[in-house]
């Protein structure tokens, strides 16, 4: 998946496009995402030990990742991959790096 915990990313489809929040957790198998303050749900809830009130509880729900993009100087962008050749003095690693559509920036 493009999209990685802490990215910070519009939701461009569904009932909040237009929101921003930062990425929580990812869920690979599913192609999903849980977005802070995006898509949140009301769930209620019998008391149990673990909530003696019981009562209306609010939190996110996850959403597919094709419906947000990445935002890269404040602007949504596509992501990309690149590979990197970096050299020391005394050997060359290459490293596979994001890189934003839009701007051509490194991500990682």
């Amino acid at each position: 998946m493009k999209i990685r915990k802490g990215d910070k990313v519009r939701v461009m489809r569904g009932e909040d496009r237009g929101k921003e929040g930062s990425v929580i957790k990812v869920y690979p198998k599913t192609e999903r995402v849980l977005i802070e303050g995006v898509n949140v749900i009301k769930k209620h809830a019998k008391p149990s030990q673990a909530n003696p009130d019981g009562g209306i509880l609010e939190y996110e729900a996850p959403i597919n990742a094709s419906n947000v993009m990445l935002i890269a100087k404040k602007e949504p962008t596509r992501v990309g991959y690149k590979i990197v050749t970096e050299s020391d003095k005394k050997k060359s690693v290459t490293k596979k790096v994001r890189v934003a559509k839009k701007t051509g920036e490194v991500l990682d």
